[in-house]
């Protein structure tokens, strides 16, 4: 499992390609924006996008779809209570294709070797999910958290669908998964889940330490 990062746009958005080195095809996750970099990366690598994947609706973690499919072809994957979320009005807003596919916890989307299970972890929107990416063969996992979980930090709860209650919920799950994971989140640099753990002061809050 080859994970690459883009950080898009003004917000600093992290990108991730995730490419299963055997078949040379990928998923990509959160394309924020810079469309033609991310293009460019595929063909650069002979990649075939399977599948474009959100952690949320949110417009700096979206603005790249549009253009990414338009070239791909690859189906759109995101949670229904995202669909149309705003946080700050018609100018923020992802409105879902006609075609896009709604999943919800527990479905498990697979491409060759790696598959994607979905975590449902609301809090910083409606329909934020943790994509849990798995490789057979391997024992590398990774955990793409969106705006749920950063390093040291969590994700904004003061937005329009925010819900600061759901997002300690969704931490203290994230806590309590089994092992540990790489954790690749929607801003800042990647971390782990034993890390956080132990120092990040918004998960410790929500296991009650």
């Amino acid at each position: 499992m080859l994970i690459k990062c883009f950080t898009v746009g003004s917000f600093e958005t992290n990108c991730y390609i995730v490419t299963d080195e055997q078949s040379l095809r990928c998923a990509v996750i959160d394309p924020g924006a810079d469309a033609t970099t991310i293009l460019n990366y595929l063909e650069e690598n002979r990649l075939r996008c399977a599948f474009v994947l959100l952690t949320h609706g949110h417009f700096d973690h979206t603005g790249a779809v549009e253009a990414l499919r338009a070239e791909t072809g690859a189906p759109l994957y995101m949670h229904k209570a995202d669909d149309g979320v705003s946080i700050g009005g018609a100018f923020y807003r992802f409105d879902a294709p006609k075609d896009a596919h709604f999943f919800r916890e527990g479905d498990v989307i697979a491409m060759d070797r790696i598959s994607f299970a979905v975590l449902e972890t609301p809090g910083h929107t409606p329909g934020s999910v943790t994509l849990l990416a798995m490789e057979t063969g391997s024992e590398e996992r990774a955990l793409f958290t969106g705006d749920t979980l950063f390093r040291d930090s969590c994700g904004r709860t003061d937005f329009p669908g925010s819900d600061q209650r759901a997002m300690l919920r969704s931490l203290r799950r994230l806590a309590e998964l089994p092992g540990d994971y790489e954790v690749y989140p929607g801003h800042m640099e990647s971390t782990s889940l034993s890390r956080e753990r132990r120092a990040n002061p918004f998960m410790l809050y929500a296991c009650g330490k």
